[in-house]
């Protein structure tokens, strides 16, 4: 069953390239006590995701900011490697959104949000969705109908839900 509004997030470990190496970040330890943006991709480097997903967050982040959200995160079935280099590419590290791996897909499979589209190469990904986290417990979710769309979980329909 997929998680929704008034739902806590499960326990976490997801993992992040930093300067010594992969890291493992607790989700708990970036949401108790504090109010953040999480969104969620099918694949680092991917169309939609790519061009519009991650921009629409970069664009708002300031927005965000000024609603009192102390982080943006995005969540990838991805390695911490390929967050890197990809948070590089499109800005989003330079804007201060954190790119963090779920490389095994644990988390996204604990909320319900994963997927498999074999004719695309994607197996055990997450789907797109948006959602505002209040001391690690859901206060808003976005999910997108098709993965391959990106209107309700960009940051513009996510800061006027706010």
């Amino acid at each position: 069953m997929a998680i929704s509004k008034g739902d806590t997030l499960p326990e976490a470990t997801l993992v992040k390239l930093g300067a010594d190496g992969p890291e493992q970040v607790a989700l708990k330890d970036l949401t108790a006590g504090r109010k953040v943006v999480i969104f969620a991709v099918p694949g680092a480097f991917t169309g939609v995701c790519h061009s519009a997903h991650v921009p629409s967050f970069i664009r708002t982040k300031d927005q965000f900011d000024a609603k009192g959200v102390d982080d943006i995160i995005c969540i990838a079935v991805n390695d911490p490697f390929v967050l890197k280099a990809w948070g590089e590419a499109t800005g989003a590290t330079d804007a201060g959104i954190a790119m963090l791996g779920d490389a095994e897909s644990t988390f996204t499979k604990a909320i319900g949000m994963d997927f498999d589209a074999p004719p695309a190469g994607l197996i055990g990904r997450s789907k797109r969705y948006a959602m505002i986290v209040e001391d690690g417990k859901v206060t808003l979710l976005n999910e997108e109908a098709n993965p391959g769309e990106c209107e309700v979980s960009a940051g513009e329909a996510l800061l006027e839900a706010l």
